[in-house]
């Protein structure tokens, strides 16, 4: 497996743990749902920056996981 095709793999693994997230979409806090959008956009942000890189998009993933709960904190 080559490091494209498993960086791949881990940003479409990153959408589906954000999405699985969503199945209780209704129970969740304003922050909640906005830390989640935040993790699953700065994750497919990431993937783009750095052509699929793992470091980017593991570290996008958790920079708009943070930039989220932020926004979500102020709504």
């Amino acid at each position: 497996m080559n490091v494209r095709t498993a960086s791949k793999a881990i940003a479409i693994g990153v959408l589906a743990v954000a999405a699985s997230g969503c199945s209780s979409w209704d129970s969740m806090s304003s922050r909640q749902k906005s830390t989640v959008t935040g993790a699953g956009l700065g994750g497919v942000a990431g993937a783009v920056i750095t052509n699929g890189g793992v470091l980017g998009t593991v570290g996008g993933a958790a920079i708009g996981g943070v930039i989220g709960d932020q926004i979500g904190k102020n709504r």
